[in-house]
């Protein structure tokens, strides 16, 4: 069944479920620590300013973790199960937030520096997983091959949604979930609207290719996915100011 709840005023969203306790740590080596890297055809070599975002990125995002981004994340990757797909993994910030539940991890992520990073940091918490340098328009893997996507504030940089959320539900089995956190386009504050539409160009580029005015549900909405449960509010503490808005919720792949 599908429910929508109204977009409030104000104040944070709740998250989606209760947190379960922390996926236990995987025993591996500490030369890879269980992280087998398998990059895309051609995969991009960055940028001079990809390395600065990917190198502060971390510090940026430190007091909205804080102030409740993480519980944010762990409480909707409490959802994930089974052969689990992130897109845009970063540096891994939610690694340490995925339950006992996920037999399986695939962090994808574009961004060379990015990867770098990530690596670093899964080879830190011993977990196994698989770090794969690809795009998320073109997902290396075969049709209902995965369980449960990730996205947490993904959506909003990349190029083509349409073509993202097609690929996610190509890969997803039938009955499979995506998990989604993302900043939207106020659809409560015309004025707020108008303002992320005024920046936008500007924090596009300065942003790795944040567009804090995308419409991401009416996106999603449009997908071959099915939309089960969506809440509005706003991002915690140490978000910027028109990267307020914030969706979080869970779509299936339907039967047919």
């Amino acid at each position: 069944m599908k429910t929508k709840a109204k977009q409030p005023t104000g104040g944070a969203t709740a998250a989606i479920g209760s947190a379960p306790a922390p996926w236990p740590r995987v025993s591996a080596s500490p030369t890879n620590a269980g992280s087998t890297e398998r990059p895309e055809a051609r995969p991009s070599r960055g940028t001079i300013y990809g390395r600065l975002f990917a190198r502060f990125y971390d510090g940026a995002m430190k007091q909205l973790e804080r102030e409740g981004g993480a519980e944010l994340r762990h409480n909707l990757l409490a959802h994930a199960s089974g052969r689990t797909l992130e897109l845009g993994a970063g540096t891994g910030l939610n690694l340490e937030h995925y339950p006992e539940a996920v037999t399986e991890l695939t962090l994808t992520e574009p961004d060379p520096h990015m990867v770098k990073r990530l690596r670093c940091r899964l080879e830190e918490s011993g977990r196994d997983a698989t770090i794969i340098q690809a795009q998320a328009e073109q997902l290396p893997f075969d049709a209902g091959a995965i369980d449960t996507v990730v996205s947490t504030w993904t959506l909003c940089t990349v190029d083509d949604p349409d073509a993202v959320l097609a690929e996610v539900a190509r890969v997803l089995d039938t009955g499979g979930r995506f998990l989604f956190l993302e900043h939207v386009r106020s659809e409560d504050s015309e004025r707020t609207a108008r303002r992320q539409d005024r920046v936008t160009p500007l924090v596009r580029r300065a942003i790795c290719g944040c567009r804090p005015n995308r419409r991401t549900l009416a996106t999603i909405e449009a997908s071959p996915l099915e939309l089960e449960h969506v809440r509005w509010g706003e991002q915690p503490k140490g978000s910027l100011p028109w990267e307020k808005p914030m969706i979080v919720g869970i779509a299936r792949k339907p039967s047919i």
